[in-house]
């Protein structure tokens, strides 16, 4: 193999496969990253066995190519020197003993590679009938949704996000077992059957950082165990967790004692102040107290002070409600909704709290209180 390309195409192409190797990987092939130079221009390929990625450069955008074959290398090596030379041409040469030499004007890289036999079999095949969104979607279902999730591994299926595909409607749902978030938006194309996946929320975060904000479409490849996206010149595959995920649709309450509508600036301001005064040993808990068309919120430290702020709010009824909850998880929530106004909707001190956008039911997010009162 050997190529001259210039530094930032082959850099741009190196930060999206660079994604796919993990630094935990104690198996010296998952770290390496493959380099596939044929007539129709060079591929790059990575992956640690939950996630691979590929990426392509047309052979219009690469200077000059001499010879054709491929390569594995380390991944983080070669990354790293790739991004420290200036931005001129790149000369990237095979030679004898399974190296490669990497040279620019004035700089000289020997690095050993490793057998390219041992690098693992891609199957990164299309379906037939894939699920295409904006990719300006596609980022915002996942912010929406992403933060709910748990960490904990104890509950595998925590540590993802549902898809839901029925008809026309896909239904993207993250919870922690303390709080939930559900996105629901509508798609263009229909299955055959209805899809019911978890796809790992790290894979998914580090596949939105490849994403744009533009009008671009991304296409969604459903398979038994894995998934697909296929989006400008990458192609990403993730593997998806086994498991039942736990049916999430009875946990929200359909009808509420209370309504209130708040703006949402001044609502979200008004907690994160309040937020000053919590800790987390405390599970960074707020009070919240209505009180006619106010709410007072609050919080304490015993050793510190305590804050509170008074709000104005437009209600449904009489009714008047005590409640606690994370001020951590109600700023994550109200991040998630572009709205001027928010809605809360309550029942009693120790049901759920739902908070929504008073327009439109595409997205809810749901907080379990804190009980105190």
């Amino acid at each position: 193999m050997k190529l001259k390309i210039k530094q930032n195409i082959l850099m741009e192409h190196l930060n999206y496969v660079i994604k796919g190797i993990s630094s935990k990987n104690l198996i010296p092939i998952l770290n390496c990253i493959k380099f596939d130079l044929t007539d129709d221009g060079l591929y790059l390929m990575s992956t640690d066995n939950e996630i691979a990625i590929k990426t392509f450069i047309s052979k219009n955008k690469i200077e000059e190519i001499e010879k054709l074959g491929s390569i594995v290398v380390s991944g983080r090596y070669i990354y790293d020197i790739v991004r420290k030379l200036p931005n001129e041409l790149i000369n990237i040469e095979e030679v004898v003993d399974n190296k490669i030499t990497i040279f620019t004007n004035n700089s000289n890289f020997h690095l050993n590679c490793n057998n390219v036999n041992e690098f693992p079999s891609l199957d990164l095949e299309e379906h037939k009938n894939p699920i295409v969104l904006k990719q300006r979607v596609f980022k915002n279902i996942i912010s929406q949704t992403a933060f709910a999730t748990s960490n904990q591994e104890s509950r595998p299926v925590l540590t993802g996000i549902n898809f839901k595909i029925v008809g026309d409607k896909l239904e993207c749902t993250a919870t922690d077992s303390y709080r939930l978030a559900k996105s629901i938006i509508n798609i263009s194309s229909t299955l055959p059957e209805d899809v019911n996946i978890i796809i790992p929320t790290k894979n998914l975060l580090e596949l939105t950082k490849l994403l744009n904000d533009d009008e671009e479409n991304i296409e969604m490849h459903i398979f038994n165990n894995k998934i697909i996206f296929k989006f400008s010149t990458i192609v990403m595959m993730t593997k998806l967790i086994n498991g039942t995920y736990p049916d999430t649709s009875k946990l929200i309450p359909t009808t509420f004692t209370l309504t209130m509508k708040i703006n949402l600036s001044a609502f979200f301001n008004s907690i994160d102040r309040a937020s000053l005064l919590t800790n987390e040993s405390d599970k960074n808990t707020i009070h919240l107290a209505s009180n006619n068309d106010e709410i007072v919120v609050s919080s304490n430290i015993p050793e510190i002070g305590n804050v509170e702020e008074t709000l104005n709010v437009t209600k449904n009824n009489e009714n008047e409600i005590k409640i606690a909850f994370s001020s951590k998880y109600m700023l994550e929530a109200l991040k998630s909704l572009d709205c001027e106004e928010v809605e809360l909707l309550f029942n009693t001190e120790i049901s759920p709290i739902i908070i929504k956008n008073p327009e439109t039911d595409n997205l809810i997010q749901l907080i379990l209180p804190i009980r105190t009162y």
